[in-house]
């Protein structure tokens, strides 16, 4: 199990650092956030550190959602966030913040853009290289 002994989230995994357990499973642990934006808010962490969701194990990243069904159910909330980041310091947490009205929860604003049909068409191209990939990966011996 990969963890780095200056991650705050290592340690709160390891028992270091104390928190508020939600649900605890052999590859996960969901808690509750002591600066919550909303009621409710809550993290759920892998055990296995990554700073990039892409370096994830398959099976670390199959149980988080479950976990963040769960919390959610617990919750009551019929409207919410889920929001996963990215970085060094992210550890890959995955928020589940409860949107009870437009000024609570999280608050996000949208940049959207109006990208040409040729633009669009070169995210189906890089699709088709993540497939080649794949296919190369699997014919490695393990």
């Amino acid at each position: 199990m990969s963890r780095d002994p200056n991650c705050i989230f290592c340690k709160i995994i390891e028992g270091k650092i104390p928190s508020m357990k939600l649900i605890e499973t052999e590859k996960s642990l969901a808690f509750v956030d002591i600066g919550p934006c909303a009621p409710g808010h809550s993290l759920i962490i892998p055990k296995y550190h990554a700073a990039k969701m892409h370096e994830l194990p398959d099976d670390s990243l199959a149980d988080i959602l479950p976990v963040a069904k769960k919390v959610v159910i617990a919750t009551g909330a019929t409207e919410y966030n889920i929001l996963q980041n990215n970085g060094r310091m992210a550890h890959q947490v995955l928020h589940v913040i409860p949107k009870p009205s437009q000024e609570q929860g999280l608050v996000v604003g949208w940049p959207s853009t109006k990208p040409s049909k040729e633009e669009l068409q070169k995210v189906c191209t890089f699709t088709s290289h993540i497939q080649v990939y794949e296919k190369l990966l699997s014919q490695i011996p393990k």
